[in-house]
């Protein structure tokens, strides 16, 4: 029996409006966590965290797959195979959605991604139809940009932790909130 749509969801406030679009269109996703990207490990603990949150908020089935690779970004092991870590970062969890989609009898995947105006949204799409082709599942496309002031907003009512940089260590390292969120760790 297959499933309609994989979201895959990099966080729990990025979830939000591409969420409730779906819903609004009758469209009742699985949730799906992939995000080695995410660093340090609290971090990426918060962040898996709150997205419970959303799931359970939601009543929507989530589905996870622990990976945890600080080391790769650290060590720039992008630089052989992509013009950026971002790239890379966007092909190893695309590959990854659409495997899972694949393996687990999804019509579709989709990425919370899409939500993001900080993000390049022409290379994700891109990637997304490549991987699409290669697991033959569909690409589920929706620019959720428009809803992503809203997310966030929805996010903040909800009493959801909303980040301050993308999740690599590289990014929290050029973060303006480096120390604020370093010292947040500190006091829990």
């Amino acid at each position: 029996m297959s499933k309609e749509l994989l979201l895959h969801c990099c966080c729990g406030p990025c979830g939000m409006y591409p969420i409730r679009s779906l819903l609004d269109q009758d469209i009742v996703p699985d949730l799906y966590w992939y995000n080695p990207n995410i660093h340090p490990r609290f971090e990426y603990d918060r962040r898996y965290e709150n997205l419970e949150i959303v799931a359970k908020h939601y009543n929507l089935e989530l589905f996870a797959t622990e990976a945890f690779m600080q080391d790769s970004w650290e060590q720039e092991v992008y630089k052989d195979n992509y013009d950026s870590r971002c790239h890379m970062c966007y092909d190893l969890r695309i590959d990854q959605i659409a495997r899972f989609a694949a393996e687990n009898n999804y019509d579709a995947f989709s990425t919370t991604l899409l939500v993001s105006p900080y993000q390049n949204h022409e290379l994700m799409i891109d990637i997304s139809k490549d991987k699409a082709i290669k697991y033959g599942v569909k690409f589920y496309y929706e620019d959720f940009r428009v809803g992503y002031r809203q997310g966030q907003n929805m996010a903040r009512e909800l009493g959801i932790y909303r980040q301050k940089y993308c999740g690599c260590i590289k990014s929290l390292e050029t973060s303006d909130f480096r120390e604020k969120i370093l010292k947040s760790f500190e006091t829990n």
